[in-house]
C-alpha cells in the first residue's frame, strides 16, 4: 500500500531524483496535506464529461507501453461514481491491443486535455474491459452518435492530479469556431441592414 495518494507516480526513484534536483521538499509539503485526490470531485466529474477526446495508456505483461486516443461527443465520457469512469469502447482497427494489455496487467492512466482552458488532468487508476453487457453498453453509448460500440471499458481512479498551463498550446474546435463565425456574420448582416435603413431614411428626407 502506498503512503501517499502520489506514491503511483513518485517511486523512490522519483523521489530520489526530486531530492537531488531540489524538488523533494515541495512536494513532501503537498503529501503532508494529504497529497493528491484518490476521488472524483464535482469539478472533475464535469471537466471528465465536458472532454470530446482522451489517450488512454496501459501496459503489457512485461512492462511495455501503449497510449491510445479515444474520442466521441461531448459526455462519451461518464462519470458512474466517486471512484469510476466509464466508456463505450467504439469498434476501430481491431488490434485490441489496449484490451490485451489490460488482461494482463490491469494498470492504466487516462491523460485528459483542453486546449481551449489549457487544462490537464491525469488520473490513475485500474481499468477492465466489460464485454457481452447490452444493458452497461446502452447506458454509456452517447445518443444519436453514429458508432458500433465493441464493449466497454470501466476505469477506477486511485490518484489524480492537475498539471499547470505552462507550454499547452492554445487550441479552438472547428465547431466552436465556426459557430462564433456565424454568430459574427449575422452580426454584420444585422448591422449592415440598420445601417441601409438609416441611409434610405436618410435619403427620404432629403
Amino acid at each position: 500500500m502506498n503512503e501517499f495518494t502520489s506514491d503511483v507516480a513518485f517511486t523512490p526513484t522519483v523521489k530520489a531524483i526530486q531530492s537531488r534536483k531540489g524538488s523533494r521538499d515541495s512536494y513532501a509539503r503537498v503529501e503532508q496535506r494529504g497529497g493528491w485526490q484518490a476521488t472524483i470531485t464535482p469539478d472533475l466529474a464535469a471537466f471528465v464529461e465536458a472532454q470530446i477526446s482522451v489517450f488512454l495508456a496501459t501496459a503489457n505483461a512485461e512492462g511495455q507501453p501503449y497510449v491510445q486516443h479515444r474520442g466521441g461527443p461531448a459526455g462519451f465520457l461518464k462519470v458512474l461514481d466517486d471512484h469510476t469512469i466509464g466508456f463505450a469502447d467504439f469498434s476501430g482497427n481491431r488490434q485490441f491491443i489496449t484490451q490485451g494489455n489490460l488482461q494482463d496487467n490491469h494498470q492504466a492512466f487516462l491523460f485528459l486535455i483542453d486546449y481551449m482552458l489549457r487544462q490537464r488532468i491525469k488520473v490513475w487508476g485500474r481499468a477492465r474491459v466489460i464485454e457481452n453487457d447490452p444493458d452497461l453498453t446502452a447506458k454509456l453509448m452517447p445518443a444519436g452518435y453514429q458508432a458500433r460500440p465493441e464493449q466497454v471499458i470501466l476505469f477506477t481512479v486511485t490518484a489524480w492530479d492537475a498539471n499547470c498551463p505552462q507550454h499547452i498550446p492554445q487550441r479552438f474546435e472547428a465547431t466552436d469556431v465556426a459557430a462564433a463565425l456565424a454568430e459574427r456574420d449575422r452580426r454584420i448582416a444585422g448591422l449592415e441592414r440598420e445601417i441601409a435603413g438609416l441611409r434610405d431614411g436618410a435619403a427620404a428626407k432629403v
